[in-house]
């Protein structure tokens, strides 16, 4: 099973074969096809024919987490936690922490005791999962046909292919690799929704946690908050303990209508009063939330792990302060100062996260000086037009200004090159990337809104940085003024944008 002579570039285009055209996402599309329990009896089969059954993965003490926003930062500051417990008291022996998507290199997504696995480690699990499930395949093609039957090829009568699609191949690479790795502790958090997440074939997991919960992808999941609810608590499981945080009353009410259905006792948990002088960053609600939901999971799997450990009513371990106060979560509520501009990076991909990253960027920047700028794109989601309102708004409210800049761009990262490798997506219409057609969308959209902004539409993200730069070269400084500038939106957005800013191969 040598992975000799193929290297991570190999793997990583190997990987993008796996990804589901825009064409086929189309016809699937309008033929009203969605994720259904067949993607989860499929993941199954793809985890035994690499040599493991859904039990095995009970040795990951997994801690499972969903929602619409919040459950990146959730995972950052549960595994954050442990991380700082580990070094004091030497439990959990490896953590692993599954995210997605990446900000700028695809191992990003699998990280063991906070660092994304190498590239030689990735290429080498990567081709024996890759290897294994052609061999099994070739196995089961041979048996049935020796029976003249079947086989377990097919699932729900639809015969699968050699491999699972590009997210779920890196969910079972993700078992595999922890499992490889001796990890006995495992954040994962889920893609889209949970019920049919690919993640969804752990059985047991330690804890599940539901962060905030809103409308997003609803094509897969539904377009009201109660058919999302009903998917995200889909990973709640009898027997492991599950916690959630306030929420909207319709969704509040289907979450606890799904944990009595599953014999389920779901804890709604307020901000934890623990945190009170804990420099949750940024000081909001939102954060603080998301915070006490990581530590309740926390919580969970260590009272399990370590026999000595025992939660406390009135004050929070130094190792848990430790662990929220200095967890690393790239791309969120990020500030870098470049000179003459001063950064301000947040992923965003709903209205209410995007009117919170404005809100973010009024408070970060009310005492300073300097024109506004901003940077955006939501590719190929139609109702990302509607989103725009909903930040001039937020930033209103605030009691500032708008943007004088406001820059519309691709996801490409390079005017030269291209893409970056880790950044291919055959998921979007590639003509209308072309053309700049959602760019053109919202520059049409934004100079309705507001008349007095100077609106660009650029083809790349780093053409957009240039010409952000390139407004403190241009006398539109005075003075002690920078160049306040938000680069919000997606995170393939922000990650190639951090990428660029930073020159770094991974985060």
């Amino acid at each position: 099973m040598s992975t000799q002579g193929r290297s991570y570039n190999d793997a990583i285009d190997a990987l993008n074969s796996l990804q589901t055209p825009y064409a086929i996402i189309e016809a699937r599309r309008k033929a009203g096809i969605r994720p259904d329990a067949a993607s989860i009896s499929e993941m199954r089969v793809y985890l035994r024919r690499i040599g493991y059954s859904p039990s095995d993965l009970d040795r990951l003490n997994v801690l499972h987490v969903a929602g619409t926003k919040g459950k990146g930062s959730t995972c950052a500051f549960a595994a954050s936690i442990l991380s700082h417990y580990q070094k004091v008291q030497g439990i959990p022996r490896k953590i692993g922490l599954f995210t997605s998507p990446h900000l700028i290199a695809v191992r990003e997504r699998i990280r063991i005791n906070g660092h994304p696995i190498s590239e030689e480690v990735f290429a080498r699990y990567f081709f024996e999962v890759w290897d294994l499930l052609g061999r099994a395949e070739e196995v089961e093609i041979a048996r049935a046909s020796e029976e003249k039957g079947k086989g377990e090829r097919e699932t729900s009568g639809v015969p699968m292919a050699t491999r699972p699609i590009y997210s779920r191949y890196l969910t079972l690479m993700s078992y595999h690799v922890f499992l490889k790795e001796g990890v006995d502790a495992a954040v994962y958090e889920t893609g889209i929704g949970g019920e049919y997440d690919a993640t969804n074939i752990v059985e047991r997991p330690v804890a599940t946690g539901i962060s905030t919960l809103g409308i997003d992808h609803v094509f897969a999941l539904g377009d009201t908050l109660e058919k999302i609810a009903w998917h995200k608590a889909g990973i709640m499981k009898a027997g492991s303990a599950a916690f959630t945080i306030e929420q909207v009353p319709e969704a509040a009410a289907e979450l606890k209508k799904r944990a009595k259905e599953k014999g389920v006792d779901l804890i709604v948990l307020d901000i934890d009063c623990r945190l009170k002088g804990v420099n949750v960053r940024p000081d909001a609600v939102f954060q603080k939330k998301n915070a006490s939901l990581g530590v309740a999971l926390a919580e969970a799997v260590l009272s399990k792990m370590d026999p000595i450990f025992k939660p406390s009513l009135e004050k929070l371990p130094k190792e848990f302060v430790d662990g929220i106060e200095q967890v690393v979560w790239r791309g969120r509520c990020e500030v870098k100062v470049e000179g003459p501009v001063v950064w301000h990076i947040d992923g965003a991909h709903t209205v209410d996260s995007l009117k919170m990253a404005s809100k973010w960027f009024a408070g970060e920047c009310a005492s300073r000086k300097g024109p506004r700028a901003l940077i955006f794109n939501q590719q190929g989601r139609s109702e990302a037009i509607d989103f725009l309102e909903g930040m001039i708004t937020a930033l209103k409210s605030q009691g500032q200004g708008s943007f004088e800049h406001v820059v519309f761009c691709t996801n490409v990262t390079y005017a030269a090159t291209g893409y970056k490798r880790d950044f291919v997506n055959y998921q979007y219409d590639p003509k209308a990337i072309e053309a700049l057609t959602a760019q053109r969308q919202f520059a049409e959209k934004w100079s309705a809104l507001d008349p007095a902004a100077k609106v660009t539409v650029m083809p790349t993200i780093e053409e957009a940085i240039n010409h952000v730069r390139g407004l403190s070269r241009s006398g539109a400084l005075n003075g002690q003024e920078t160049v306040q500038a938000l680069i919000t939106g997606s995170l393939h957005l922000v990650g190639g944008a951090l990428g660029i800013l930073e020159g770094a191969d991974a985060l």
